[in-house]
């Protein structure tokens, strides 16, 4: 714990050191590098201590204060959420030297420093905290600092209208959680959270109440549809190692928010769990959905992570059910498959967001349509992007699969297992999990295929080129984590028992049989590890047997007698099929067409709106009815400092009279 202590303290250090150096780029840049990488190694110790034997610390600080104790605490929940946040933060630090270091003559690069290792020690604080005032205190600190990495580039209009976006959205979720931490002190008597685990239990009604809170407060933060509109702006605007961080642990901050809060507030009843199936499918389907169609690389990476998220949701969701119905397989590998994800998303999807940085770094632009051809200018980027596409897609043999494949198992036992629960729900979600499987195969192949092969389709994709060692050494870093998690899973599943325990109780967590994680997970994994060596091996004879009898020549023009790039499949085009007859109205892009007319055709035009359909036809129509409304009363905004004294004057008459007149009209004696 004191180790954990101290790498908070070093990565903080390290923030003010480089605000105080912002007139030296390289060395604000050095330092905060440094000191997040050696603080994260630091915490990293510990937590692999609690990952490995299962123990708990805690760290007390009792002072006069109005607010009560400081405490902070180290369990296998915990650990298990600290591990990615240390490790992928280290990496990005890593990765964001050399990326922001491009930006040193237009921008001091002391703030977003400062902003960064407060963002990290914002993540570490919110996971060790035990009090609620120190968590909502750690909640604000990381929330605000993302803030202000997001409107980094500030100077433009997306940027800062995902800034506010984000902000809105995130208040919306502190306000839900301040209620929830308010009725848990009432009801327990406390503000820490020993409290809140020692207090009694709380009645159907109030927990109800208490559960309707968390989801909607933790929920935002993790991207539940509809809550999730902030994140693909906040994502595709931020600095592309903030947005992996953003993505790969800032949005499971509310999955451990959520599951920290279930510990506190009783057994959970079964409709919680399908409450949280049912959510979490239609936040996956939702969110792939919107992401099949994107052109932004980006946005596409950003409504992924919404998908994956309701996966995670809908894995919890399994394993509550299983813990109440009374049925330890279903829990055990829902709850297995939940946590799993958690750290396979944490590597698929850093690595994908350093990888898409990486392109935009070499030509300049987000927009698929203006790529290609980067496959041979930028061959690791684009093997990584590869490894990680397929990954991230839950295509076996790699890591993506396993999680979603012990919720097929889950679904499937929940649905087909001896109970008289059993019915047609699980087994139409196993159909759902599947449709969520095959959109996401289509969006990573589109991406993978419009952006890196072909012809380029701009002079800056023409002179793309890798970047350097600094950037690429993280994102291969990642690609092997994605490996090594295919090839044992049924390892990390072992390190995730204390975890798994925290959240079901030890006497549901473990099983065994068909229900047991380990022992689904040990097959999978043998089989994944000789189909990665089959693929390996495969190409490299392949490799082999071009480099001895290739030739070159011109390939078949199909009767052009000048092809260009423009006449090379587009994103959109690609993406046809699924956008426009498949996925239902609600979800489709809206475009516009206008044909040529005439004997001598003037010219056409099609424009394509990608705009989330939420946004723009639920939230966005609610927020200017009652903007136009609110306006009304600017009149009350004088600008004259009498006018502002009578409206001070006013309000303390009012408040003298209610005073005086209370007793009478509440008809006190």
């Amino acid at each position: 714990m004191d180790l954990l202590l101290l790498a908070l303290t070093l990565v903080a250090i390290g923030g003010f050191l480089a605000l105080t150096l912002s007139r030296a780029p390289f060395s604000a840049t050095t330092v905060a590098v440094v000191c997040v990488v050696a603080g994260c190694a630091l915490g990293l110790v510990s937590v692999a201590d609690t990952l490995a034997t299962g123990s708990a610390a805690s760290l007390r600080f009792d002072w006069d204060g109005p607010h009560g104790p400081f405490v902070v605490g180290l369990d296998g929940l915990s650990a298990f959420f600290l591990l990615p946040v240390l490790v992928l933060s280290a990496l990005a630090a890593v990765y964001g030297g050399p990326y922001l270091y491009e930006y040193r003559d237009r921008k001091p690069l002391g703030p977003v420093w400062f902003f960064f290792c407060l963002f990290v020690a914002g993540m570490i604080l919110v996971v060790i905290a035990r009090t609620a005032v120190l968590f909502l205190l750690a909640w604000e600190v990381m929330s605000l600092s993302a803030f202000f990495l997001v409107t980094f580039e500030h100077e433009h209009a997306e940027s800062r209208r995902a800034g506010w976006v984000y902000l809105v959205a995130t208040h919306l979720g502190v306000a839900f959680l301040v209620a929830l931490f308010a009725v848990l002190s009432f009801h327990a008597g406390g503000t820490e959270f020993g409290a809140y685990l020692r207090a009694p239990s709380a009645g159907p009604a109030l927990a109800g109440v208490l559960f309707v809170l968390a989801l909607v407060g933790f929920g935002t933060k993790a991207g539940l549809v509809p809550l999730h509109v902030w994140l693909p702006e906040a994502h595709a605007a931020a600095p592309s190692h903030v947005s992996a961080l953003m993505s790969g642990v800032m949005i499971k901050m509310g999955v451990y928010g959520l599951l920290r809060t279930l510990t506190f507030i009783g057994p959970p009843p079964q409709w919680w769990g399908v409450t949280l199936a049912a959510a979490g499918a239609v936040t996956a389907v939702v969110g792939i959905a919107l992401a099949t169609y994107q052109r932004d690389i980006k946005r596409v990476l950003a409504y992924s992570s919404v998908e994956n998220v309701g996966l995670i949701i809908l894995a919890l969701g399994v394993g509550l059910w299983g813990a109440a119905a009374g049925r330890p397989a279903v829990a055990a590998l829902g709850a297995t498959a939940c946590l799993l994800h958690v750290w396979n998303h944490a590597a698929m999807k850093g690595l994908m967001f350093f990888a898409a940085g990486s392109v935009v770094h070499a030509t300049g632009t987000r927009d698929m349509e203006r790529l290609g051809g980067l496959m041979r200018r930028m061959p690791w980027t684009g093997t990584v992007m590869v490894v990680g596409a397929v990954a991230i897609a839950a295509l076996p043999p790699l890591n993506g699969f396993t999680g979603k494949w012990l919720l097929y198992l889950g679904l499937a036992e929940w649905g087909l297992g001896p109970s008289p629960d059993r019915g047609l729900g699980p087994l139409l979600l196993i159909g759902l999990l599947a449709l969520v499987g095959g959109l996401s195969a289509v969006t990573f192949v589109r991406l993978c295929g419009i952006s890196l092969l072909g012809s380029p389709r701009g002079e800056a994709a023409r002179h793309a080129h890798d970047p350097s060692w600094w950037m690429r050494g993280p994102m291969v870093v990642l690609a092997v984590m994605c490996l090594a998690a295919t090839v044992v899973p049924d390892r990390l599943a072992a390190l995730l028992v204390s975890a798994r325990d925290v959240i079901l109780g030890a006497e549901k967590s473990n099983t065994a049989g068909g229900g047991n994680p380990e022992a689904a997970l040990y097959a999978l994994g043998a089989f994944n590890g000789w189909t990665v060596a089959a693929i390996a091996g495969l190409a490299a004879v392949l490799v082999v047997l071009v480099r001895r009898g290739s030739t070159s020549g011109p390939t078949w023009g199909c009767g052009y007698v000048a092809p260009t790039p423009r006449m090379q499949y587009t994103g959109r085009s690609f993406a046809e099929m699924v956008a426009e007859r498949i996925l239902p109205r609600f979800l489709r892009p809206r475009s516009r067409r206008k044909a040529p007319t005439g004997l001598f055709p003037s010219s056409g035009e099609y424009a394509s709106d990608c705009a989330d359909p939420v946004n723009q036809r639920l939230y966005e129509p609610f927020f200017t009815r009652w903007a136009q409304r609110f306006a009304r009363l600017r009149i009350l905004q004088q600008g004259k400092v009498n006018v502002y004294l009578l409206y001070i004057l006013f309000t303390v008459v009012l408040a003298l009279a209610w005073t005086a007149g209370r007793d009478w009209v509440l008809g006190a004696p």
